[in-house]
């Protein structure tokens, strides 16, 4: 049965993709881009909404929006509206009594409607300035009643509008964190490495010609993981891990500890600035071609910083996440 549903919508939606008139999206959107004022969505029922979420998703990406309650707006709510602003009503059949209630005041108002419906010669559809048909097979329910295909396909163009305005109004990925400072998102495109970064006498510091004897107090204390070997500049030489540690005492036995670091650290490491974002560094950890679990902070080529994996779990930024 699931696949017999998963088939059906599949038809439904590709007769969507098939038949849209793109002449009448991209109408939409010149209005749309043309608004001065807000951009007011509402709907009744299910449509309605989906039109919140669309209403939501507008605003998080750059553009006026607000969802308006028909029976309110009726009672009120249409105080908001001005002269500049759009009304975006969703409705399949066009004919909900909810929103045609509106249109004299809207008309009073001043403000343009754009009608997104998929029943044509519907009353919605002879009162706006705009309509947009968004074609539908049948709904998924068996009795084609619910609402089911016909949200989908109104939420599919809903967020079309909402990715194109983006675009149009070059929308970056700045003006995206500004919009989102908490929460997972607000992290993932805010939190930069120097908000992370172990500095100062935190960072694990060794000479290339100081051996591992004399240094294993610095590599506990410190507690990074690891050692970050430099010259007297700060100037980057190499890094000796846990891992280094390991392969030292197996590879020497107890002589490895009379060793200098230069004999047993890793050349070239992987390394960030301070000004990346931490998703960046995450991803410098997983390309390395093996664990790695710190990377040394560089400006130019002097060490300024280390950052730990274990510092960004606790951000709530894990590895193997799509970030």
């Amino acid at each position: 049965m699931i696949r017999e549903l998963i088939e059906k919508q599949k038809r439904s939606l590709d007769h969507f993709f098939e038949k849209v008139d793109l002449v009448e999206v991209e109408n939409a959107l010149r209005i749309l881009l043309e608004c001065k004022g807000m951009v007011v969505f509402s709907g009744v029922g299910k449509s309605g909404l989906v039109a919140q979420k669309i209403a939501a998703t507008f605003v998080s990406t750059g553009t006026r929006a607000i969802f308006l309650c028909p029976t309110n707006a009726l009672h009120g709510d249409l105080g908001i509206l001005t002269p500049e602003d759009l009304l975006i009503l969703f409705s399949k059949s066009g004919q909900s009594q909810e929103l045609l209630d509106l249109i004299p005041a809207i008309e009073k108002k001043g403000a343009k409607i754009l009608a997104v419906v998929s029943n044509r010669g519907s009353r919605l559809e002879a009162a706006a300035l705009q309509t947009v048909h968004l074609p539908i097979l049948d709904e998924l329910c068996p009795f084609d009643l619910a609402p089911t295909t016909s949200t989908a396909i109104q939420m599919i163009f809903g967020d079309l509008l909402a990715v194109a305005l983006m675009q149009k109004k070059q929308f970056s990925i700045a003006d995206f964190a500004a919009n989102h400072p908490a929460g997972f998102l607000g992290k993932k495109i805010t939190l930069r490495v120097s908000d992370l970064m172990c500095k100062g006498s935190s960072i694990p510091l060794c000479r290339p010609t100081d051996k591992l004897i004399d240094m294993l107090h610095e590599f506990s204390v410190k507690r990074c993981g690891c050692l970050v070997v430099t010259d007297e500049q700060r100037q980057l030489q190499g890094i000796f891990t846990d891992g280094d540690l390991r392969r030292a005492i197996q590879t020497k036995g107890p002589e490895a500890l009379e060793s200098t670091l230069e004999e047993l650290m890793t050349l070239s490491p992987k390394s960030i600035s301070q000004e990346q974002l931490v998703v960046d560094a995450v991803h410098a950890m997983e390309e390395a071609g093996r664990l790695v679990t710190v990377l040394p902070v560089l400006e130019g080529m002097k060490v300024v910083g280390l950052i730990r994996m274990h510092d960004i779990v606790q951000t709530g930024l894990k590895p193997q996440e799509n970030l």
